[in-house]
């Protein structure tokens, strides 16, 4: 007996880092705030066919109404039940998109936030997505319920009940962040009614969690929660299957709390991904992409099987979170690209993809004083994503995910999926090359002079397309087409000054 509860043990601890994505999909996307009757139409006529993996939803769960600023996007963060009702949607309309989006091979992952309740300072009534009354004063969330016995006040020892201290461990797990109410999770109450939410989401078919602010609760406490979770349902997923768990753990280094410390549970979001990738592609502090032939583990980041990985995030993207200046966004869109291509192309972790929208920014003092404001909204309500004859998104929305550059990239990430780093090549500088076995090959010019060179590709002789200039369509290509000899080898010629300054080929876009 004691042998099989060991492999059980064992078989949850590597399972729940398995994305449960279809063979053949390797990364998903980041639906930031997007209402679920969209989500299922862009899984069918966009995801599906396009070979992403799946799509990381805005928490589901009734939150907090904030009119004050008027409906920012982290009201979401402020719990105040676990109905399945919130501005993006109710239960009907999720239960719809995560079959619509299911039946099509893409995957759904929800944001769940189990660590809080709403702020201390929410006050009392029924502002709230579903008309739920609480009492954010008295700890009273007659919906769950909770009420003051299921809350850390008594555990936390700083003065004004919130964290103060990030190297101290206790102090980051039993005080208030950001005055949101902390949770009791050694308590198998809070536990049970953690778990009983996150079974719903699962019985309904989502394919895992993020798991947010993770680094605010104790490993063992999610691991326990974690314990009362079913298998994922059967009726897309192979019997026995786990919930994908990917914990929000910000470790930047220099604080008490390590990203290692949650392996046990799961995969990691790893925040000095985009960081340091930010500032190689920015150039800045003497970076060079050059340096980046032993990107990974060699860059201090986590073991590449641990790493939920990419190059901003909601927070982030809004100067929020971790990561600081150097993380690109859409808003360095040519950066941006260069980026997202190489973290598509390079083999470490599990990649996920942002959509994000856009805002008025006002930037004061070097601070964006409007990094509140929520999604695309008619008082209040969230705006319809609608899709231009160019196949971009309008309303506001950015749809990174359909740029053409990225969109292509998730394809070769598809394509390559299994095959080595290879044929690696640099300039001593910001021009580079990689390949990936005999399936896939990238160059970048980040230099500010032109790069023009002969390189071996590792790939089979022939005519291909890139993927990043154009399309393979109808055995025709819309955009460059570079030539591999018998030998493998290729010329490439890209200019500082072109609007991609990449080129991606591999064996799918050969002509």
């Amino acid at each position: 007996m004691k042998f099989f509860l060991l492999l059980s043990a064992i078989g949850l601890c590597w399972a729940q880092c398995h994305p449960n994505t279809k063979p053949g999909r390797t990364a998903i996307v980041h639906l930031f705030e997007w209402r679920w009757v969209d989500i299922a139409k862009e899984c069918e006529r966009y995801l599906g066919p396009k070979g992403f993996g799946g799509v990381q939803v805005s928490p589901p769960n009734e939150n907090i109404v904030v009119n004050n600023p008027p409906r920012p996007w982290w009201e979401r963060y402020q719990p105040i039940s676990y109905k399945i009702c919130t501005r993006s949607g109710n239960e009907n309309e999720f239960r719809d998109m995560v079959t619509r989006c299911n039946n099509v091979g893409v995957r759904i992952y929800v944001d769940a936030v189990i660590n809080h309740m709403c702020g201390a300072g929410g006050g009392a009534g029924t502002s709230s997505t579903c008309g739920s009354y609480y009492n954010a004063n008295n700890r009273d969330f007659p919906a769950v319920p909770y009420s003051g016995w299921d809350f850390n006040d008594g555990k936390c020892t700083t003065s004004n009940g919130e964290i103060q201290n990030y190297n101290n461990a206790n102090e980051v797990r039993n005080c208030k962040l950001t005055g949101l109410l902390d949770l009791a999770l050694e308590k198998d109450y809070v536990r049970t009614k953690i778990a009983d939410y996150l079974n719903n989401l699962i019985s309904i078919g989502v394919a895992g969690f993020r798991l947010d602010a993770a680094k605010h609760m104790w490993p063992g406490d999610i691991k326990a929660v974690l314990n009362k979770l079913n298998n994922l349902n059967t009726k897309w997923f192979d019997a026995g299957s786990k919930p994908f768990i990917y914990q929000e753990v910000i470790d930047l280094g220099g604080e008490a709390i390590s990203s290692s410390e949650y392996f046990g549970n799961g995969c990691v979001t790893e925040f000095k991904y985009g960081a340091k990738l930010g500032t190689v592609i920015r150039k800045w502090n003497g970076e060079k992409m050059a340096y980046l032939k032993n990107w990974g583990e060699g860059w201090g980041l986590v073991p590449s099987d641990k790493a939920l990985v990419f190059v901003d995030n909601h927070d982030n993207q809004r100067g929020h979170g971790a990561g600081g200046a150097s993380i690109l966004t859409f808003w360095d869109a040519r950066l941006y690209k260069v980026a997202v291509g190489f973290m598509l192309a390079h083999p470490y972790g599990f990649t996920r993809v942002m959509s994000s929208y856009r805002w008025d920014r006002n930037f004061q003092n070097g601070k964006d004083v409007n990094d509140w404001i929520g999604p695309p909204n008619n008082n209040g309500a969230i705006k319809e994503v609608t899709i231009n004859a160019d196949t971009t998104c309008g309303n506001g929305w950015v749809c990174e995910h359909r740029w053409r550059q990225i969109r292509n990239m998730v394809a070769f990430r598809n394509v390559v999926d299994g095959q080595p780093f290879t044929n690696w090549w640099d300039n001593g500088s910001n021009q580079v090359a990689f390949g990936r076995g005999n399936k896939g090959f990238i160059v970048f010019n980040n230099d500010d002079w032109s790069l023009s060179t002969s390189l071996q590709t590792g790939l089979p002789a022939g005519t291909y397309c890139d993927v990043i200039s154009g399309d393979k369509v109808n055995g025709n290509c819309t955009g460059i087409k570079i030539y591999v000899g018998s030998d493998g080898r290729a010329q490439f010629s890209i200019s500082n000054s072109a609007e991609d300054p990449f080129i991606a080929i591999h064996v799918e876009s050969k002509l």
